[in-house]
């Protein structure tokens, strides 16, 4: 049985065209690129997730980093609205992932912005940041939209930093692993664990004690390792050019699980 369902999209043939904000631009190697995009997909598989790619947007450099497109909690689908412009065209075909996936689907609308890499989901808490590509009126709008899943939506303010989760995730206990240079850290509440390389704050929990995490974070795997956790590691250096990280290329849709049957009459 499956863990649920993976959206991946495979990298344009315009990926080197790629938005770059913080860092300074180098040459991306498409063919490589590809390649990890195919060991990253064989990754999740092995993982247990069913993978699903969504409708190619070749026009569209950034269309790999599916996750920006859309936020999944508990059922719903709410998509976003990026704050690059140039990256709403990959919109439609995330929606239509999620509609086929089966889950409800509300948006993102203007004058909100929202990225959803900027989204950090632990348990009922969700922390959003508030940098270059999310604005208060996108925050708001989700805090709406969640709502109704009893979610607690955070505002976190960001500094030289792309996206909230290029600067903390956190591991399947909770526990955040964290570059506090990039943010507020007063707005979190979990314990919050400090690496020191920068790819070791990206990592993705991928079910019981499985940690997604990029092969330029060997210190951080070591740690993971450490406290009792199994790193799953992928080569995303083509990615990593482009301020990219192992979070911004899937979007994971836990399966349901399903309810307990209620006792019957007389039971224990």
């Amino acid at each position: 049985m499956t863990r649920g369902i993976a959206l991946v999209r495979r990298p344009s043939g315009r990926l080197a065209e790629g938005l770059v904000t913080h860092i300074e631009r180098s040459d991306v190697d498409v063919a490589q690129a590809r390649r990890q995009h195919e060991a990253y997909r064989a990754a999740l598989a092995e993982a247990g997730w069913q993978v699903r790619e969504v409708a190619p947007a070749d026009h569209c450099p950034d269309s790999v980093f599916v996750e920006d497109t859309v936020v999944v909690c508990d059922g719903l689908a709410v998509i976003t609205r990026p704050g690059a412009a140039q990256r709403r065209p990959e919109i439609p075909g995330t929606e239509k992932a999620v509609r086929e996936a089966g889950l409800e689907v509300v948006r993102i609308e203007a004058p909100g912005t929202l990225d959803g890499g900027d989204v950090l989901q632990i348990g009922t808490t969700v922390y959003v940041g508030r940098g270059g590509r999310t604005n208060g009126e996108g925050v708001a709008q989700l805090r709406a939209h969640l709502a109704s899943r009893g979610r607690t939506v955070i505002p976190v303010p960001l500094r030289d930093v792309l996206h909230l989760k290029s600067a903390v995730t956190a591991l399947p206990d909770g526990t955040l692993l964290a570059l506090p240079e990039l943010l507020d850290t007063t707005a979190l509440r979990q314990p919050m664990r400090t690496v020191d390389e920068e790819a070791g704050c990206h990592v993705v929990p991928l079910g019981d004690d499985l940690v997604l995490l990029a092969a330029s974070a060997p210190r951080t795997a070591a740690l993971v390792a450490d406290l009792g956790f199994t790193p799953v590691v992928v080569d995303i250096g083509e990615y990593e050019k482009l301020e990219g990280c192992v979070t911004c290329l899937s979007v994971l849709i836990p399966r349901v699980q399903p309810t307990p049957a209620p006792d019957s009459v007389g039971g224990r």
